[in-house]
């Protein structure tokens, strides 16, 4: 038990469980036992909506009992290592391996660590080819799923795509071959190939790779019948009938996104080259604006939170827009409950909208132009016109908002000095926009992100921007910053992209890599203060591998360690936008 020591550590109420809304079933009683994980803090992960949905689903099943299990922080995993305990569900404080199937959510690369982690902590071997029918099957799915080869040692199978009705299914078959594979009449070979059958299942050992004199990938394709040539990424077809939480559990501490968050839309009408939430939620699906609303109600009444956040890739983009924040805002208003938007186009905070948003509270409001000059932002395929924008800003001003958070990036292909110049003058515009709207000039927060090439995007041939070049853009723009001192500007840890994005574009052979930096000593390479370059450093150097390799610009024809999953966009439309690329580049 969890509770004899949870004096000793800092902020004890992420490990208590019971909140409010929470799932308690008789665990002996279920038939099928599901470990949910999340490879971050329980403030992290509790604000993920992916998790909040498989486990509400799971769990709606008579027969079903689903758990969590969260990545414990530093304080707590000493005392468990010392008294030689084992990492423990929230709900009904059960060990890792009395579960039958246990799921990894996969949103960062810089996670891998910590699923290792987790593991270890639960006593469970870390490679696939290790465990047994004593052990769980486990799965990785969410986003970093595109491409799951770096981290194919340590999975029975992969959920490509979209979760929700591909779980069901896996848990149907497991359910039904469970006392065979338990009593050993069934090998877990035989088992993960009537899962491979499933489209959107991808079972590492049940394919084979070659590489050629250079190292790159020559060969992939399968080892047995069971298993299809191309995985097709599975997606919800109708968003309106799908699963979606009204039992909103409601953390006994206060997590990043401590707020109902209602999904309005899944996928993107745009077709940024840069991005990877395109491939990973295409197509383009809605929610209907009165299915939303009885989800908001609901969600509100069951759980008493007092702000609202609407969800999606572009919100902007939603075509009922304006009919469901006038809704939203005659529902909840009286309630007191405020409304959060996500980053939001120029063109949506003019007209009708701009005076339903000016009814909100007033926080801040958060662009993303991705590059200052318009030249990058063609190249980038980026729908935003400066103009617009700022003929949109200056009303925002007049309606009361005070400061504004603009996102960008740095490594974009054909940048220069002067598009690093452009950043801090259009983020000077900003403030001073605001003494124009007749105020003082607005506090702008700028954060700079360096651009990592993703595999899926038409961007994953080029090559990433290497570390001596993006220190010196940080350089550059730290010193044009400190010519407007309402400029805050914030750079992303050069060093974790770098890791994140030899992660991403990665082969089979990182998986040694990754066992090797988590024996060393990583763990949450997402957060700054426990990220360790050196250990990384270490790790490629006794793998033999050069991680440069991962980042260089690939020819089209070559054979990505990714090319086997389809996700509805093709290779060759991916190909054509890179040609446009490299056109406007020479």
């Amino acid at each position: 038990m969890y509770e004899d020591i949870l004096l000793d550590i800092k902020r004890p109420g992420q490990y208590l469980g019971h909140e409010w809304n929470v799932s308690v079933k008789d665990f002996e009683k279920s038939q099928v036992k599901f470990a949910l994980s999340f490879p971050d803090l329980y403030e992290i992960g509790m604000s993920n909506l992916g998790l909040r949905i498989i486990y509400g689903l799971l769990n709606n099943i008579p027969d079903i009992t689903c758990e969590r299990f969260f990545a414990v922080d530093s304080d707590l995993e000493k005392i468990l290592r010392q008294e030689r305990r084992e990492i423990l569900s929230l709900e009904s404080r059960k060990r890792l391996s009395e579960f039958d199937l246990a799921g990894f959510s996969l949103g960062s690369e810089l996670d891998y660590t910590n699923v290792l982690n987790i593991l270890d902590l639960a006593g469970l071997p870390l490679k696939s080819s290790q465990r047994d029918q004593r052990y769980p099957l486990v799965i990785g799915g969410g986003p970093c799923v595109l491409n799951p080869e770096p981290m194919h040692d340590f999975f029975d199978l992969f959920v490509i795509g979209e979760a929700e009705d591909l779980i069901l299914e896996i848990v149907d078959i497991y359910r039904k071959h469970k006392s065979a594979y338990k009593s050993g009449v069934m090998d877990k070979r035989g088992l993960l190939s009537l899962l491979a059958k499933l489209e959107g299942v991808y079972v590492p050992a049940f394919y084979d790779l070659a590489y050629d004199k250079e190292g790159r990938l020559k060969e992939f394709k399968p080892n047995t019948d069971a298993a299809p040539g191309r995985i097709n990424k599975r997606y919800v077809q109708d968003l309106n009938a799908s699963y979606y939480p009204k039992d909103w559990i409601v953390p006994n501490v206060q997590i990043i996104h401590d707020r109902i968050t209602l999904e309005i839309m899944r996928g993107c009408p745009n077709r940024c080259r840069f991005c990877q939430a395109r491939p990973q939620y295409f197509p383009l699906r809605y929610r209907q604006v009165e299915t939303a609303l009885n989800l908001a109600d609901e969600i509100y009444k069951c759980s008493g939170y007092e702000e609202l956040s609407l969800s999606g890739l572009s919100v902007s983009d939603y075509p009922y827009i304006e009919e469901i924040l006038k809704k939203l805002i005659n529902l909840f208003r009286p309630k007191g409950v405020s409304l959060s938007l996500p980053s939001l186009k120029a063109r949506s905070i003019v007209g009708n909208i701009s005076s339903l948003i000016a009814k909100f509270k007033k926080t801040g409001l958060t662009f993303a132009p991705e590059a200052g000059s318009e030249k990058l932002r063609e190249l980038l395929l980026k729908d935003f016109n400066s103009e617009d924008f700022f003929n949109a800003l200056k009303e925002a001003y007049k309606s009361g908002y005070q400061h504004v958070k603009l996102y960008f990036m740095i490594g974009i292909p054909q940048e220069e000095d002067g598009d690093l110049e452009a950043i801090i003058e259009f983020s000077s515009r900003v403030s001073k926009l605001k003494k124009e709207a007749g105020s003082s000039p607005a506090g702008v927060n700028i954060s700079i992100n360096n651009l990592i090439p993703k595999p899926h995007t038409a961007l994953q041939w080029a090559a990433m921007e290497g570390l001596k070049s993006i220190e010196y853009k940080q350089g550059y723009l730290r010193n044009s910053a400190k010519k407007d001192k309402r400029l805050k500007i914030n750079f992303h840890n050069l060093k974790m992209s770098f890791i994140e994005g030899v992660l991403s574009r990665g082969d089979r052979r990182l998986s040694e890599v990754i066992i090797s930096a988590f024996k060393k000593g990583a763990k949450f390479d997402a957060w700054s203060i426990y990220f360790n370059f050196a250990i990384w450093e270490e790790a490629f150097k006794e793998s033999g591998i050069d991680p440069e390799f991962y980042l260089r610009e690939k020819p089209r024809d070559e054979l990505l360690p990714w090319d086997f999953i389809d996700t509805g966009i093709s290779k060759e439309s991916l190909v054509s936008e890179f040609n446009k690329i490299s056109e406007a580049i020479t």
